[in-house]
């Protein structure tokens, strides 16, 4: 089977990290319903069958059987369809006559109609003739009275219909359950499954006419070995590997077949989909479900994975991800982490995680140019790997053995970047480094004449800040804010992946002052993040920078909220001449008004000037703070728009040619002005 072994990749250096990752949510594929199925089931039409001696859950849709009963409905008498006591006690074969309403649910598998060869027309009933006799009477009764109970209603409804009897019985619909279980002592199980869904899935997991067996799991994951039962048909028609396997020119006959590199959970969830086209994916066993998709290439499953781990991805398991997504060949997903892992990195590598990513990966992210990271935080994050790999391998933690494990990853943490404070309390005391390379690092920080390192000795840059301004111009001098530690509220969302880094504040307007604020991020009424702080307005119309403690992922199409309570100095500058949609690089924010403000900030004007955020693309030139605001028209744009927002005013829309102007401007986004709000602040 070179087609299966090609495909096994045993990856047992994984399955510690596999097991290890966890995600705090499920997701599951809504599966679209099959045509007349019901939410609690498909229906039964109760019939009879061989003269009575059998019940059939559905009206006969193979040719023979239509033809037969149409011979023996010919052979019965016109008249004994009188009603099921007509001839009581009598052997004799009657004809019961079911009328079926147009309005009720026809049988998925045949029309009733099509027994009469006719065609329904208007509102009339269509009607059908089946033989039947005394005891199929009586088991009919018996059938209508157990749905009759079970349905108190027989409106024709979603869930409910009837059959009219011209016996003058009704029977109505039954529904059956969801579950696709067989009940083996039923020898005509088949007849309750509708579709071919339903067979399909009937035979999941199930001994049933299975032809293989596979023993899934080793010993060393956490789930049991189990035994999986499968039919190979099933399984050739969703997986060239499998028809590989099975029907391909190297198949081999084997009735048990071991699968010791996948997980049974994961097995079972491929199966799953194969045979019942449903997905449920568990998160704590995701990853290796993606692996199993991917070793017997059913992209569709794989493709699911993928999309439910980037909807789940944080800087929490960004590393792990990164380290599998390598692996899988996923580079969607690898430039999600990274983007991850470049904004958020001192969270992502004092994960718990961190420690399972393997060398390869682990090197890759200390060369990375562009992480926001203090260096100190990366030794650290690469000593715990090394204690763990030392785990790994049985040996003793001590700094030989870690520097061993290390090897030339050690030199692309950026040790001389470090202030002399953090490598003499921190790197030095490890023993890690040589004795002659402590002091080299020593003499770097303190003498004139540095030495050679064998370290990299130039700053990471780091990712670009990006400034969404979200006001065309600002007031001073007789329009200012005032602040009663009241809420400064704004609502926004974007339709690109970003990180929220801090907001940009106006500060005094009448002078040098100090503030403390508060700045806070909330979504859905949850708070994501915040931090109180002060800073120093020098009373210019700068606006100022305040930043949280780690930088916030933002979900596209999603509502956030900014806020801020200022106390100090009553009075500052604001914005004015607000823009509802602004398109800063290749993202577009959107803002509205927020309930949450009490201060008078609105889309028009207030407060929170800018965003400060970490984008896809790093097409903006990096932040110096303090920035200079806009706190005039742009070029080639006229006045007219100059009352501002006041104590109790109103803010007013720019003009059209601002508008023009903003989108001419090198130093203005584009954007589009939002309808006039009122915006007071008293």
């Amino acid at each position: 089977m070179a087609s299966s072994s090609s495909n096994n990749h045993n990856n047992s250096s994984n399955n510690n990290a596999l097991n290890r990752f966890s995600l705090k949510s499920t997701n599951k594929r809504n599966q679209e319903s099959m045509s007349h199925s019901q939410l609690n089931g498909g229906w039964i039409n109760v019939e009879t069958l061989n003269n009575g001696n059998g019940l059939l859950h559905s009206p006969p849709h193979n040719h023979q059987q239509q033809q037969q009963q149409q011979r023996n409905a010919a052979l019965t008498s016109p008249g004994a369809g009188a009603g099921p006591g007509a001839g009581s006690g009598s052997a004799t074969d009657h004809n019961i006559q079911i009328t079926q309403p147009i309005s009720a649910p026809s049988s998925p598998l045949a029309s009733p109609g099509a027994l009469n060869g006719g065609s329904n027309s208007g509102s009339s009933p269509t009607t059908f003739s089946l033989p039947s006799s005394s005891a199929a009477a009586a088991a009919i009764a018996s059938a209508a009275a157990a749905a009759n109970a079970a349905n108190a209603t027989s409106t024709l409804s979603s869930g409910s219909g009837s059959y009219v009897c011209a016996a003058g019985s009704n029977s109505s619909y039954a529904a059956v359950g969801a579950s696709n279980a067989i009940d083996t002592a039923d020898p005509n199980w088949q007849a309750s499954k509708a579709t071919v869904l339903e067979r399909n899935a009937a035979m999941f997991n199930n001994e049933l006419l299975s032809d293989v067996k596979f023993i899934v799991g080793s010993e060393f994951d956490f789930d049991p070995i189990q035994t999986i039962p499968a039919h190979k048909y099933i399984l050739a028609t969703g997986s060239s590997v499998f028809f590989a396997m099975f029907y391909g020119g190297l198949a081999e006959n084997k009735q048990e077949i071991k699968v010791p590199d996948v997980e049974p959970t994961a097995f079972l969830t491929l199966l799953r989909y194969l045979y019942c086209d449903e997905i449920k994916l568990e998160p704590e066993h995701i990853l290796a479900t993606l692996y199993a998709a991917k070793k017997y290439i059913v992209p569709h499953l794989a493709r699911a994975c993928v999309n439910y781990l980037e909807v789940k991805l944080t800087a929490k398991n960004a590393c792990l991800l990164l380290s599998q997504s390598r692996l899988f060949e996923e580079p969607e997903l690898m430039q999600r982490c990274w983007e991850v892992i470049d904004a958020q990195a001192e969270m992502a590598v004092k994960s718990e995680d961190f420690v399972d990513i393997d060398l390869k990966t682990f090197e890759s992210i200390l060369s990375r140019e562009t992480l926001n990271c203090k260096e100190i935080h990366l030794f650290e994050a690469a000593l715990n790997w090394a204690m763990n790999a030392c785990e790994k391998m049985s040996i003793d933690e001590t700094s030989t053995n870690k520097r061993r494990v290390l090897g030339q990853a050690l030199h692309l943490i950026r040790i001389p970047t470090m202030t002399l404070e953090e490598f003499a309390n921190g790197v030095a005391q490890t023993g890690i480094l040589t004795s002659q390379e402590t002091i080299d690092m020593f003499l770097h920080f303190t003498a004139k004449q540095k030495p050679s390192l064998s370290f990299p000795t130039r700053t990471r840059a780091g990712l670009k800040t990006q400034v969404c301004h979200r006001f065309q111009s600002c007031a001073y001098r007789s329009n200012q804010w005032r602040y009663r530690g009241r809420c400064d509220s704004i609502q926004f969302s974007v339709d690109r992946r970003i990180f929220i880094v801090g907001f940009g504040l106006y500060g005094s307007s009448t002078g040098a002052a100090n503030y403390n604020v508060k700045i806070e991020l909330k979504r859905l009424g949850r708070t994501l993040a915040e931090n109180d702080t002060k800073f120093f307005s020098d009373g210019s119309s700068n606006t100022f920078h305040v930043f949280f403690e780690n930088p916030i992922q933002i979900e596209p199409e999603c509502c956030y909220t900014a806020s801020v309570i200022l106390d100090g100095n009553e009075l500052s500058f604001f914005g004015q001449e607000g823009m509802s949609d602004v398109l800063m690089g290749n993202v577009t924010f959107q803002f509205q008004c927020s309930s949450e403000s009490t201060n008078g900030t609105g889309v028009q004007g207030g407060q929170i000037p800018e965003l400060i955020f970490y984008g896809p693309t790093n097409t903006v030139t990096a932040l110096n703070s303090p920035t200079s605001s806009i706190c005039a028209a742009p070029i080639g744009a006229t006045s007219a728009a100059t009352n501002g927002v006041s104590n109790g005013g109103t803010a007013t829309n720019a003009t059209s040619n601002l508008n023009n102007a903003a989108a001419a401007a090198d130093e203005l986004p584009v954007a589009s002005t939002a309808a006039s709000s009122d915006s007071s602040n008293t």
